[in-house]
């Protein structure tokens, strides 16, 4: 088969970052004795041809090739070929329910070898049979026999990992395939109360039971699960599960916020406990149900296993993300594991910070921790070459620091004088304006010591700009007009625009800076726009603002969006902008037509009607467009009548539905969401 590698004309195909010419060397790398070279081919696949789960002309090009190798006893790492098989084949099949199509026919491609998938599930190598399990459920159209090789599979299974990896299997079979759904549904209600199989399958089974539903889960399913987690604790001694090691990557050289980044991510990924899946599925099919995840979080987070613990932390921060509710109860058990182990106390102090507003009963908790650790470990915690003491100490101060609790200045002041890991005290320092006469001059210095730069990456100046703004204390304007100033002759565009949207935030205050905005607002390139906003929200001329604003909406896209934020300021005097609004107003993109209907209503360009039914149909289209749509029909005031019943459909949603995200945006518009409609009835 390999013989025939270089009779493609690979350079001609494509992968994520454009024409495919690695992949044969890739492809010819698997065969080799070395693991390491294996290893580095295989990241190579994985980040090119399988980039984030997509697929690609090199990606099905390359698929024959994988085939010969996972059938070739003798090539080495088959395991890892078959595994990346599978997760080919189940990315076509997840984008063809989403509409995508079959891709560059890789979904006929994979269904025509599942018989392949059939013999690697039986050999004798237990990497072999976990890696091609799942493919029986993703590849066999004969449900009869997909059903049949699952339980026989599992009647086989060495060891809890395989058994479970058939029980997922089995409900991504009840899911594929409508005509397998009863007969493995009522399979996995069998198992889920079968005594003989271990607490872990059993749970496994509950989930994926809970997953396929319908009518399910049903009100006895947490019950089950926290008694099956009860059982499995006492099979626990309270030590720590790890998974094999996995060497680090190297990010020397990386900003630390990025280097921080990546270790969320592999922390977030990572699988500490055999249940650890099958919980996550639980809790993705009970989705909106807080009370019964909470309860189910409350068995986890109370279990001796730290590693279930540890996975019930994240468990419980992306439900509070996710879904709104009395998530009080969820707070409080949060808290107990701030004096766990440090691991567990980092993630919990990180979790609460996430919860912003929400974690308010856990202030006192927060504000103990951090002392507890500062006692035990020495006044330099936040700097210590410990990481997990470190890290403990300062996930618990920078959740702190959220709530604006002035406990946690201290510290902030330290690490802002030199004390390690500035930017993780900038990155919160605008959270505390009450005490900004003691943050704003360490954060003054600091930003009159950056280099302005270009790269986006590279945000400790553009952050130390955001904390300034945050405070709002004017004695800051000096130095944000320098910054401003040094970043123009720097040519740095991303500093310009943060320095920018700063000064704005300071409105008239900050005057002295209009020398130097002026000419951005003219010739300011891509920070033109900020500059021309930055010069209204200071200056408040129209006269002078307006032919700039015109010209911005000329340009369209996010330029005109910017502008039209203006208009909502210039009200009346913005008229001439009318036609330019109403023709934006009709525009594809939503955002656009949200920010014209906004401004028409200001300049009076436009009738309630016309405006209301812009605002509406975009925020059915994609309600992250609530908050700037609220504001607007706040300003609408008895006008916005109409919108009374979008606005209560909103506020009742389960679901959160800030633009980005926040717990607090989401809370905050959820509020403003009531009162106004309480208003407008």
């Amino acid at each position: 088969m390999f013989d025939d590698l270089h009779d493609i004309d690979w350079a001609a195909l494509e992968h994520a970052y454009g024409p495919a010419h690695e992949v044969p060397a890739w492809l010819s790398a698997l065969r080799s004795a070395d693991p390491a070279e294996r290893d580095a081919a295989m990241n190579g696949l994985y980040d090119a041809v399988h980039h984030q789960g997509s697929v690609y002309s090199s990606t099905a090009a390359g698929l024959p090739f994988l085939f010969a190798l996972a059938e070739d006893p003798r090539a080495p790492g088959r395991a890892e070929v078959v595994r990346f098989l599978v997760s080919v084949g189940r990315a076509v099949i997840d984008q063809a329910e989403w509409g995508a199509g079959d891709h560059f026919g890789i979904g006929p491609l994979m269904r025509g070898r599942a018989e392949a998938f059939a013999g690697f599930a039986a050999e004798a190598d237990p990497r072999m049979r976990v890696a091609a399990i799942p493919g029986l459920a993703l590849f066999l159209d004969d449900a009869e026999r997909a059903a049949a090789l699952l339980r026989e599979r599992l009647a086989v299974a060495r060891g809890v990992v395989e058994a479970l990896v058939v029980v997922k299997a089995a409900g991504t079979l009840a899911l594929r395939l409508p005509e397998a759904a009863e007969g493995v549904t009522g399979w996995l209600t069998d198992l889920g109360s079968d005594p003989v199989l271990p607490p872990e399958v059993r749970l496994g089974a509950v989930a994926e039971r809970a997953r396929c539903g319908p009518g399910y889960p049903d009100d006895d399913i947490v019950p089950a699960a926290v008694g099956l987690l009860r059982e499995i604790a006492r099979g626990t001694d309270g030590t720590w599960w790890r998974p094999p090691h996995r060497a680090d990557p190297d990010r020397n050289g990386l900003p630390p916020q990025i280097a921080a980044a990546f270790e969320d991510l592999d922390r977030a990924s990572r699988v500490h406990t055999s249940t650890t899946e099958s919980l996550r599925t639980l809790h993705r099919a009970l989705a909106g149900r807080v009370p019964q995840r909470t309860e189910l979080l409350a068995g986890q987070l109370g279990s001796p296993d730290p590693g279930m613990r540890l996975d019930a932390v994240r468990m419980a921060e992306d439900l509070v993300k996710s879904w709104r509710g009395d998530h009080t109860a969820l707070v409080g058990h949060l808290a107990a594991r701030l004096d766990d182990d440090l691991e567990i106390s980092a993630a919990a102090a990180s979790a609460l910070a996430v919860c912003g507003r929400i974690a308010e009963p856990a202030r006192e908790a927060l504000a103990a921790r951090a002392a507890a650790l500062r006692a035990r470990y020495g006044p330099d915690v936040w700097s210590s070459p410990r990481p997990q003491e470190r890290r403990a100490h300062q996930e618990a101060v920078l959740a702190l620091a959220r709530l604006g609790d002035p406990r946690a200045v201290p510290d902030l002041t330290a690490a802002l004088a030199g004390g390690g890991d500035t930017w993780r005290a900038v990155e919160v320092a605008g959270f505390l304006p009450r005490e900004a006469d003691r943050l704003v001059p360490p954060l003054c210095d600091l930003l009159r010591a950056a280099e302005p730069g270009g790269d986006p990456f590279n945000t400790s100046t553009d952050a130390l700009i955001r904390a300034l703004a945050r405070l709002g204390d004017p004695a800051a304007v000096p130095v944000l007009t320098d910054a401003l100033a040094a970043a123009v002759r720097g040519d740095g565009p991303w500093t310009v625009e943060a320095a920018l949207n700063a000064l704005a935030g300071f409105g008239p205050a900050a005057a002295p800076a209009l020398e130097t905005i002026r000419p951005l607002a003219v010739t300011g390139g891509r920070s033109r726009a900020a500059a021309v906003a930055a010069l209204w929200a200071i200056g408040r001329d129209p006269r002078e603002v307006l032919p700039q604003v015109l010209a911005l909406l000329g340009e369209g896209g996010f330029p005109a969006m910017r502008a039209a934020e203006v208009l909502v300021g210039i009200g009346p005097a913005g008229a001439a902008a009318a036609p330019r609004l109403r023709e934006m107003s009709g525009d594809s993109y939503e955002w656009v037509r949200v920010h014209a209907a906004t401004a028409l209503w200001a300049v009076g360009g436009a009738g309630a009607p016309v405006v209301l039914d812009v605002l509406l149909q975009a925020w059915e289209q994609n309600p992250m467009t609530a908050a700037t749509a609220v504001e607007c029909l706040e300003r609408m005031g008895p006008a916005a009548a109409p919108a009374v019943p979008r606005l209560r459909a909103h506020a009742a949603a389960a679901e959160r539905m800030a633009r980005f995200g926040g717990v607090d945006e989401d809370e905050e518009l959820r509020r403003a969401c009531l009162a106004l409609a309480d208003r407008l009835s």
